[in-house]
């Protein structure tokens, strides 16, 4: 049975090209006013799943639930036209010669009064009411993007599938843009299911993420979770910067320049890789590095070199090459801080935000 709290539920979707599977098994269901993200590397079946929701594309097995009414499956297809679900892509696709008014109406009964004061309503809450009679070529990328969200808001969708619709826009005007479609797209109560490859994105814009991989779903849940709980040392990558600190399991132990740390589950003699992000390695400024090598007991802090530091605006970055293996790692450090190559200092990290996992 269908999941009838669900606007859109996909069941086991598989879809394969010449014998490779590009979405292997990919299940997830958007209740209504929920924005749930498809984040992955390019490549990674995300593009495929929603041409398959939106009609476009035809699995090899599986089905498609919007509102508890299956829309297809390996042998029934709904036309995408009487599926209920708005579509919005990287190309805006307006049409050239319509002005704004009627790009927006398009597909709806323009002799309809309740039409008209449909495409009004939509276009005054983008801003956009001013420039009803405005042609594509006369707006800014920005308003164009708000003109093709509107036109695919205008017939009411129960779904709305969205595929890296804000990649064209420069970053100051991409926040400002995410902003309002996800206003609208929250007071319309629509389902809505975005597909990008920028974390930032999916965690600006999602109430839940699934990331794929390879075709398959890994990982799903709230933003908070997925980048705090990674399930794999390539989902905590995909989200940050990384450093990884490697050692070998010995009684439930690994040995590191930072000291210890327990690798409970493990046995003994397997590679094991320790993640942190640069956030959370931090500079031990009450020492002056010169002072004497932290003992095995105390393991909190260990003597790094600077190989190089960069000022990129809110922080630094500053890369060490670590004295006890000579491996590399970075942190970030609030401010200017660009200390000089070659100088030793001693570094911290926090125990709670390290992830330990088996060695790729």
């Amino acid at each position: 049975m269908p999941d009838t709290n669900a606007r859109l539920e996909i069941r086991d979707l598989s879809r394969a090209f010449d014998g490779r599977a590009a979405v292997d098994g990919v299940s997830l269901t958007v209740k209504a006013g929920q924005v749930t993200c498809l984040l992955g590397p390019s490549g990674c079946g995300k593009t495929t799943t929603l041409r398959i929701i939106a009609g476009v594309e035809h699995q090899d097995s599986g089905s498609v639930y919007v509102d508890g009414r299956l829309i297809c499956d390996a042998e029934v297809t709904t036309p995408a036209e009487q599926r209920g679900i708005g579509l919005m892509f990287q190309d805006f696709a307006l049409f050239p010669h319509l002005n704004v008014h009627r790009n927006v109406g398009f597909g709806l009964d323009r002799k309809n009064p309740a039409h008209h004061a449909r495409i009004e309503e939509l276009l005054r809450r983008v801003g956009l009411w001013h420039k009803s009679e405005a042609y594509p070529h006369e707006l800014s990328g920005g308003e164009q993007q708000r003109v093709a969200l509107v036109r695919a808001l205008a017939p009411r969708p129960r779904v709305m599938l969205m595929d890296e619709p804000f990649s064209g826009l420069d970053e100051r005007l991409k926040d400002e843009v995410r902003d309002s479609v996800l206003d609208i797209l929250k007071e319309e109560g629509t389902a809505v299911l975005l597909v990008t490859h920028e974390p930032d994105e999916a965690m600006h814009m999602a109430d839940e993420i699934a990331l794929m991989r390879d075709g398959r779903i890994v990982q799903q849940g709230a933003p908070y979770n997925m980048y705090n709980a990674p399930i794999d040392r390539k989902a905590a990558s995909f989200f940050s910067d990384i450093n990884v600190i490697s050692g070998v399991v010995q009684g439930a132990l690994v040995r590191t320049s930072f000291g210890e740390f327990l690798a409970p589950g493990h046995e003994d003699g397997q590679k094991i890789d320790i993640v942190i992000r640069p956030q959370h390695l931090r500079i031990d400024f009450d020492r002056d590095g010169r002072g004497p090598e932290p003992t095995a007991r105390d393991g909190t802090a260990a003597r790094g070199v600077v190989r190089r530091a960069r000022f990129i605006g809110r922080e630094s970055i500053v890369e060490f090459e670590m004295e006890y293996d000579g491996s590399m790692l970075k942190a970030n450090v609030p401010s200017v801080f660009l200390p000089a190559p070659g100088t030793p200092l001693w570094l911290m990290l926090r125990r709670d935000r390290c992830y330990v996992f088996p060695s790729d």
